[in-house]
């Protein structure tokens, strides 16, 4: 039987092998098991992975919860070869986690939003380029429902301006999509990729939203930029820790999407799948959860569902 380092590498690998990242899991897991050699123990216990997780102190439940379900996959994975592993009860720290209420901007905000954008400074550290890289992400983040992570990782291979069509590589579970543009977003993506070949040259990474280097797009640097713009254009209180977030794009389209499909007299919960894979969602049940938060779509659904059945006694 292996060691407990040797079944970890095994398990990340095979894991990652899967499609999931491991990131978070691949940086957690090494330390827990250093733990565990410290104390010599040859085997998990679920008293050393809750003493592991709980001499954190700076950390909140929510985090606590989350590194204790890393050890509890990797003692699943570690029991099949060693009966001596205890697998840590789901009921110990346990931690119900809620979904921020999504933010569903209108389009006066995103508009607001992508003016400002324009107008934000090009004088050094700034560059000329810097408000056309804003304007043209948060323009494409509001019209197609890509995650942050999926438009910073775009490639200019990975854009066809001639067909209308991104490639999505590597999203969730390594998993890869095609999302269609409408002519109106191919034009706005064509304007700001010919001013960034002005800017950046030969000298740029292949990234397609890229930093005044030329390299990859940060995104703690969106986030600052963002939150600026939030705040200039009324969004975002001085000083708030919370508001409107990047993320809240996606579910604007989402939430769009079922709107009009529902306006329009069409079945939703048909074209709910296609909504799902368009999204580059894992499981459908991941969209339905759009339609189930907001009050409007629910409304639309009792509407629908009073003139089939008539009206309640």
């Amino acid at each position: 039987m292996n060691t407990l380092p040797e079944a970890l590498q095994e398990y990340l690998a095979l894991r990652r092998g899967l499609g999931y990242k491991m990131q978070d899991a691949g940086h957690l897991l090494p330390r827990f098991v250093s733990f565990l050699e410290e104390r010599q123990a040859s085997h998990i216990t679920a008293r050393l992975a809750l003493e592991w997780t709980q001499q954190a102190t700076t950390v909140q439940p929510a985090e606590r919860a989350r590194r204790l379900c890393f050890v509890r996959g990797f003692a699943r994975y570690r029991s099949a070869v060693d009966p001596r592993t205890e697998i840590p009860p789901v009921e110990l720290l346990p931690y119900r986690s809620t979904r921020a209420r999504p933010y569903l901007y209108s389009e006066q905000e995103v508009q607001r939003l992508l003016d400002a954008a324009l107008n934000l400074p090009t004088r050094w550290p700034s560059t000329p380029l810097r408000p056309w890289v804003f304007h043209c992400l948060l323009g494409l983040l509001s019209v197609t429902g890509l995650r942050i992570s999926e438009a910073l990782d775009l490639k200019l291979d990975d854009v066809d301006l001639e067909q209308g069509v991104l490639t999505i590589r590597a999203a969730k579970l390594g998993r890869s999509r095609l999302v269609p543009l409408h002519s109106s977003t191919c034009a706005v993506l064509a304007d700001y990729v010919r001013r960034r070949e002005q800017f950046v040259g030969k000298r740029g990474s292949g990234y397609v939203f890229v930093s005044n280097r030329g390299t990859r797009l940060d995104i703690g640097r969106v986030h600052r930029a963002f939150y600026a713009l939030s705040r200039q254009t009324g969004l975002r209180a001085a000083g708030a820790s919370k508001g409107p977030r990047l993320h809240d794009f996606r579910h604007r389209f989402a939430v769009q999407a079922l709107t009009r499909w529902y306006e329009a007299g069409e079945d939703p919960a048909r074209r709910l799948p296609m909504l799902s894979i368009y999204l580059g969602h894992v499981y459908v049940t991941g969209t339905y959860w759009y339609l189930s938060s907001w009050p409007e779509l629910m409304a639309q659904a009792m509407a629908r569902l009073e003139r089939r059945w008539g009206e309640p006694s």
